[in-house]
Parts: C-alpha cells; sequence; structure tokens
C-alpha cells in the first residue's frame, strides 16, 4: 500500500483551532474522498507535541493500492478541487506550509 502525507506545518491563527478542524472536516474531506483509486483518508488533529518538535497542526495520510493510483489521483479533477477547497481553509485559519511524502507502508499487525 503506497500513502501520501500531507503535512500542515505552521500554526492554525489565534482562536482559530476549532473553525479551522471543522472547516477541514465539512470543506475538504468529501474532496478527498473523491479521489479516485482512494482506498482510506485519514485526518489527524495534532494535540501534543514533544519539546522543540516542529509544529504540525494537521496530518493528512491517503492511502492507495500503488503508485499508478496515485498517479491517477493527482491527475484528477478531484484533487484539483480539493486543493482550492484547501487554499481556501488555509488563507483563513493557516500561517505555515504544506509538503508531501509518499510512503510504502509495512504493517505488523499484533
Amino acid at each position: 500500500m503506497i500513502t501520501r502525507y500531507a503535512l500542515f506545518e505552521g500554526r492554525i491563527l489565534e482562536g482559530q483551532t476549532e473553525a479551522f478542524r471543522a472547516a477541514v472536516l465539512v470543506e475538504v474531506v468529501p474532496h478527498w474522498n473523491a479521489f479516485p483509486g482512494v482506498l482510506a483518508v485519514r485526518v489527524c488533529f495534532a494535540n501534543e507535541r514533544d519539546d522543540g518538535a516542529p509544529e504540525i497542526p494537521l496530518i493528512l495520510a491517503i492511502s492507495y493500492a500503488d503508485r499508478a493510483a496515485v498517479d491517477t489521483a493527482l491527475a484528477s479533477p478531484a484533487r484539483a478541487a480539493a486543493k482550492a477547497a484547501t487554499e481556501a481553509i488555509l488563507a483563513r485559519h493557516f500561517e505555515g506550509r504544506v509538503h508531501h511524502h509518499i510512503t510504502e507502508a509495512h504493517d505488523y499487525p499484533h
């Protein structure tokens, strides 16, 4: 399985945490779920971090069966719509940058 992570590194504007979280869930998650080939969407809001760790208030993980499915999703109209919705939320509630990482998972269930 391939997972593409988006790390939202920066800070939520003062007093905007709940509005930011609600906007992500209502305005953007439906777009992420509409990506072709998506297996799972995981939205993780940070509550705590180690001393000295960078502030990352949101980590998004979208999983796909393989790299070809990632490429299809990234080229899709659904991604363009998601990007526009995300940028609108960031403009209202967030100061920082977003960077992406593509990983290959190795699960070891108990």
